[in-house]
Formats: C-alpha cells, structure tokens, sequence
C-alpha cells in the first residue's frame, strides 16, 4: 500500500482554526496544537475541514489556512486541505492548496440543494483538473446518492480514499465492495463509530480530539489495530462526554467543545464563528470542564 494510502488507515486529525480577539485568523495559535499532535503520533492532519469552520471561513482565509499549516507542519506528516463550495472556488482553493504543499486534497460534499451524481462526479473532476497529480480524498456526508455513484466518483481517477462520514456502516460496506480495491475507507465520524466501521472493512478514522488529547486518540487507534475491540470501547467510553457535548444542539456545538476545552488548557484560539453555537452553555462547560480534570487535561486548581 503506498504510503499516503498508509497514513489515511491512521487518524486524520482535523484542525481548529484559530480567531484573534478582533476576528482574523491566527494560525500561529496551531503551533502548540501540532507540535502535541505529531508528537503524540498523529498520522494525518486536515486543514480547512469542517472541525476547522471551513464554512465559516473566505475564500481567502481558507487560502492562508493551507498555506500557513504546509508551513508549520513542514513535511513531518501528510496534511490534508479541505476543498469546496462553488466549483470555481474549491478549483481555486485546490490550486492554492497544491502549491502549498498539501499531500492530498479533501472534497467537501456540496450542500448545495440541486446536487445530482453526475454533477458531482463533474465537480470532483473540475477540482482535479486544477490540481493535477495531487490525490484526493471523498468526505462523504450523505450516501443518498446510492452505491452506484459512489462507485463512479471511487473511479474518478485521482481518488485514493473516501472518509465515510454517515452513520450507515451497511452502506458503508457495499460501497466499500463496489470501489476499486486501491481506494482507502476511513470513518469519518471521529472515535465514538470507529468500532462499527472498522469491523465492516474501514481503517483510521477522523479526529476532532487530537487538538485537546491527542495521546488518547492514538490509544484508541492502537487498540483497534491490535483487535483489542474490549481495549478500544473503554477508551472511547472515557472520551463520550466529549464527544456528547459536540454532538448537541444539532451539531452546532461541535466546534464550541473543541475550542472551549483548548482555552480551558490555556490554548485560546477564539470563539467559533456563526452559525455555530458560542459560547457552551453552563451546563456544557460544567460537564466539560469535569471531563478535563477527570482526565488531567487540566488541573483542578483552574475551575
């Protein structure tokens, strides 16, 4: 398996975006935030994914995003860069992308209303076209469109790999027999259904945690690998509570925890953007907060 295809059956950890106090980006803020997680042995590193406000973010933050994580990560593990909305800027974005120094591009699944198979397999080809030579990674997050053209968009001729990012782990596995034996499954809906994905064929998995715990992440995936399903399920029981409060109010505090848990260990990197939920509600940062000392993320001293 060649290497890069290697590192996606790891995690793909995705990365905060960093606000300043007057709502500019900061992507200095990541330094610390990097330096643990390659240390810890992340595998991956995705910018401009959706734990990263890609939707939140201009064309020309998401630029500078690119560009400043190829910078800091300086080749010591693959990143990703999270391409989308109109086929003309995620074109744009993958160009910019590529030259930076990305190892492989990351499709954001179009939430536009009219989105048709075909048109996306179109929209997939478009972004390949501008970035040539540069493999590119599916982040599927509606398999309504059917196995048949998942299949078509596997056979798009630059796609290595496909993070499955929906609670079907079936479905998952038919597309999974349907694709081309070289395209790579990773669950795409953090630790908590690594288990479920893993045992229908799927390898690694997408991590918002790594920013907070990165140690616990590798955890679970040495778990995971090792077989040790009992291993892995106690570890993952330990991070729920995280992942519980990012999964409320219908996802929109899936950030906020995030970021909420960085300041709490002194890593500010602003608040998250509308139209996610800021800040966590009193409850959700007592539970949160319990969560941190619990695990010695924090010490107790900082309630």
């Amino acid at each position: 398996m060649p290497s890069l295809q290697r590192s996606l059956t790891g995690i793909s950890g995705i990365l905060v975006t960093p606000f300043d106090e007057d709502d500019r980006i900061a992507p200095s803020h990541l330094g610390p935030i990097v330096g643990r997680a390659i240390d810890a042995g992340v595998h991956v590193l995705t910018v401009n994914g959706n734990t990263g406000e890609y939707y939140g973010l201009t064309a020309d933050e998401a630029e500078r995003m690119a560009e400043s994580v190829c910078e800091m990560v300086s080749g010591r593990v693959p990143v990703i860069g999270g391409v989308g909305r109109s086929v003309n800027e995620a074109a744009r974005l993958a160009a910019i992308s590529a030259k930076a120094g990305v190892s492989a591009l990351m499709v954001h699944q179009p939430p536009d209303p009219f989105v048709s198979p075909r048109g996306l397999k179109d929209y997939i080809s478009r972004i390949s076209d501008a970035a040539p030579g540069v493999p590119i990674v599916l982040y599927l997050r509606n398999d309504s469109i059917g196995t048949k053209a998942i299949e078509a968009l596997c056979r798009v001729p630059a796609v290595i790999g496909v993070k499955w990012a929906t609670p079907n782990p079936l479905k998952l596995a038919a597309a999974k027999a349907a694709a081309p034996d070289h395209v790579v499954w990773v669950g795409g809906l953090a630790e908590v259904w690594a288990p479920p994905f893993y045992a229908v064929g799927a390898r690694g998995f997408t991590s918002g945690l790594i920013n907070v715990w990165p140690e616990h992440s590798v955890a679970i995936h040495e778990a995971l690998e090792q077989g040790n399903n009992g291993k892995a399920a106690r570890l993952i029981e330990e991070m729920r509570v995280f992942e519980d409060i990012r999964s409320e109010e219908m996802g929109g505090t899936n950030v906020t925890g995030v970021k909420s848990a960085l300041a709490m260990q002194g890593l500010y990197c602003g608040p998250t953007r509308p139209p996610s939920a800021w800040p966590l509600t009193t409850d959700q940062e007592h539970r949160l907060r319990s969560f941190m000392i619990r695990n010695k993320l924090v010490e107790e001293a900082a309630q």
